[in-house]
């Protein structure tokens, strides 16, 4: 089934098919788990500095170390989930994340924890956070159908949506009659669900390739080129940075806005976020509807004039229950602008480099996050928690015109599934897998009077040749023929060549298709691979 087969038989499942895989539900019910532990310790963590050193820049700065290490680490990240076993990678890091939770949740009970250490630990939690998340996403195929992918995803946020609107609510309740060490205990037991998730759970079996796994280094270098290639992926990166930049900023001052503005303590800061979250569960159960009305969009453009009425409530108000009431509005616009912009990055990837190209949205999302953590504290330090409110306000704002060109893929427009339609190359002798770059030339007849057209199409051709893993492409004219063009792209060796032609799709191929119209003559375009020459150069005789 291709894709645009797969959407079309999503859009008539419910929403819960995806319950109806096993390892789905066992895994997706850890993960509930797991979150709430993971909110309950942010909440625990951002009360202890406001108790540590409550300056509006060092409560940001918690937030700016959970999100910082996924902007650092996720292209490594990426290139890892690609090419190791996704489940040992998933395991190894769980193990981690539990024992740095325990860690610290040990210094706290024993009331040795600094300001500086704080971060030091929420840094190490974002690195294993910022290793697991491309991993993590590029799973989901593996555990239901293509049919019930779309629906799996959501599930997913919902899911992800509940632990935000469970676990800082518990959180608090736990700091106020426990201590505030305990968020941290309970997130290191609540990683052994999911280890015991992941152990149960036997990936479904791969068919043997033929050529090696790709090496770190280059796996990084692909990714990155396919990143730059993409219009559809760099639109959703740059309508993510127009909205993540403004909207951290009161997911960064929140602890300080309940406690300074309101006057509240942990259980208020626990219900603000805990309405959030509840907010963003009840928008996930419209959205649907939703984006069927208005396109997506508009419906980030809504979600962004929804956030910005939240921050100018949370900078202008004094009463807890508007601010809940504030919150809630938040959570709706925060998953009607998160779960859009996550289906326009997945609908921008083909499967073999999904988890790089998420790596690089989750870059862009957490590096915007933590930027703008570090601003708007620093602008509440010197302005105010309102003025920095309703400075980020009036620039949210401003990002919807400023990234309003940039559209975003809504799903079934492009085929990204393997057409396998290049033919193997024809070569004289077996050439070794690493010998390049590799130089593919392909020669044109064109009319005269098309060539506008032709240089057209080519020029959107080069992007195919270049998400492939090209890293130069060009074209010449004969200078004696008219209408004679020669196309060439090189790639760093014959291995990334032969896996060039796996990752070809089919909306590649309706590009090649389309260029070859302007092709005159019975025979195609004449394609020629060229490998280094293995010839001395002939030495100089002055």
């Amino acid at each position: 089934m291709n894709d645009a087969a797969a959407v079309r038989e999503a859009a008539r499942a419910t929403p819960w098919n995806p319950f109806r895989h096993g390892a789905f539900t066992i895994m997706w019910s850890a993960t509930l788990l797991s979150n709430i532990g993971t909110w309950m310790n942010d909440v625990g963590a951002g009360w202890l500095m406001t108790t540590l050193a409550p300056s509006p820049l060092l409560v940001a700065l918690v937030q700016a170390a959970t999100t910082l290490p996924v902007f650092l680490f996720a292209l490594p990240a990426g290139a890892l989930a690609d090419i190791l076993d996704r489940r040992r990678l998933l395991l190894l890091i769980q193990l981690v994340l539990a024992l740095i939770a325990l860690a610290l949740g040990l210094i706290v009970l024993t009331g040795r924890m600094t300001a500086a250490g704080l971060v030091a630990f929420t840094f190490g939690a974002g690195m294993g956070a910022a290793f697991m998340a491309p991993a993590w996403q590029a799973i989901v195929p593996q555990l239901v159908p293509k049919a019930d992918l779309s629906a799996a995803i959501a599930l997913n946020s919902v899911g992800i949506n509940v632990s935000r609107a469970i676990g800082p609510a518990l959180g608090g309740a736990v700091i106020v009659a426990m201590g505030v060490a305990w968020p941290f205990l309970i997130n290191a037991a609540s990683f052994l669900a999911v280890i015991g998730a992941l152990l149960l759970w036997r990936p479904p079996q791969q068919a043997k390739k033929a050529l090696p796994a790709e090496r770190f280094v280059g796996a990084m270098r692909t990714g990155l080129r396919y990143t730059r290639a993409s219009s559809p992926l760099k639109a959703t990166l740059a309508r993510a940075i127009a909205f993540f930049l403004f909207a951290s900023a009161y997911w960064a001052l929140l602890p300080l806005i309940a406690r300074q503005r309101l006057g509240g303590g942990a259980e208020l800061y626990g219900i603000l976020v805990a309405c959030i979250g509840g907010g963003a569960v009840a928008g996930a159960l419209l959205l649907p509807q939703i984006r069927k009305r208005v396109g997506i969009d508009r419906l980030v453009a809504l979600g962004t004039v929804g956030t910005v009425c939240t921050l100018i409530v949370f900078a202008l108000a004094n009463e807890a229950f508007l601010a809940a009431g504030a919150c809630l509005i938040g959570g709706v616009s925060w998953i009607a602008v998160l779960s859009s912009l996550n289906v326009s990055a997945q609908m921008s990837l083909p499967d073999w480099v999904r988890a790089r190209g998420l790596s690089a949205y989750n870059a862009v999302f957490f590096g915007a996050m933590a930027l703008g953590s570090l601003i708007w504290g620093q602008v509440a330090t010197w302005f105010g928690i309102p003025g920095a409110l309703l400075t980020a306000a009036a620039g949210a704002l401003l990002g919807i015109g400023l990234s309003w060109r940039f559209r975003l893929q809504a799903g079934g427009t492009l085929d990204l599934a393997p057409s396998s339609h290049w033919p193997h190359p024809i070569v004289a002798e077996d050439s070794e897998l690493n010998s390049g770059p590799v130089m593919v030339t392909v020669e044109y007849r064109i009319d005269p009077a098309r060539v506008q057209g032709f240089l057209a199409a080519i020029a959107e051709l080069e992007g195919e040749r270049r998400r492939g893993g090209a890293f130069a492409c060009g074209l010449f004219r004969d200078a004696a023929t008219p209408g004679r063009f020669l196309e060439y792209f090189m790639e760093d060796s014959w291995s990334e060549h032969l896996r060039h032609h796996e990752r070809v799709t089919h909306a590649d191929r309706h590009l090649q298709a389309h260029v070859n119209q302007f092709h005159v003559g019975d025979e195609p375009p004449r394609v020629t691979h060229y490998l280094p020459s293995d010839v001395p150069a002939p030495k100089r005789s002055d």
